[in-house]
């Protein structure tokens, strides 16, 4: 596939397609990998970004208890000694 390269300002740059940036999940940050004579844009997403804060403020309210118990009362332990 062939893409031009464009002037953005002092700088150059390609443009990638929206079906490009969906297929490969390209949000705002790309990692470029220089390797062997190639370049290699690689999709760099944060698909927790944010959940230390979320989980702190629902420490704070009191919402991060277990929807059910982790320990089951027919649960045999001793099958697993």
């Amino acid at each position: 596939m062939d893409i031009s390269v464009i002037s953005i300002g002092n700088s150059k740059g390609i443009r990638l397609s929206k079906t490009i940036l969906d297929k490969y999940n390209i949000k705002d940050i790309v990692e470029l990998i220089l390797e062997d004579g190639y370049m290699v844009l690689k999709s760099k997403s944060s698909p927790r970004k944010g959940w230390d804060k979320a989980f702190e403020k629902m420490h704070k309210n009191g919402e991060d208890s277990l929807f059910m118990s982790d320990v089951f009362e027919d649960e045999n332990f001793e099958e697993w000694s």
